[in-house]
């Protein structure tokens, strides 16, 4: 994990939610956006909040433990 609690200007990123956030819990989701060398992620209901960054290598060991639980 990258250690730092927000990007430069996290509105020049282009967000994505995953096509499973709709119905009725669509506002509790995180969104994600990447850049060279970062994925960063962020609460789907606090657009202006912080953001997490991750190495490429930390959210793809994520992602497949998440997919597993």
């Amino acid at each position: 994990m990258i250690l730092k609690s927000s990007v430069g200007d996290a509105a020049e990123l282009e967000w994505f939610k995953s096509s499973y956030s709709s119905g009725p819990d669509a506002d509790s989701c995180v969104e994600v956006a990447t850049s060279p060398g970062t994925v960063h992620v962020r609460d789907s209901k606090d657009l202006l909040g912080p953001s997490l960054g991750f190495t490429p290598d930390a959210w793809a060991d994520f992602v497949t433990y998440a997919a597993r639980v």
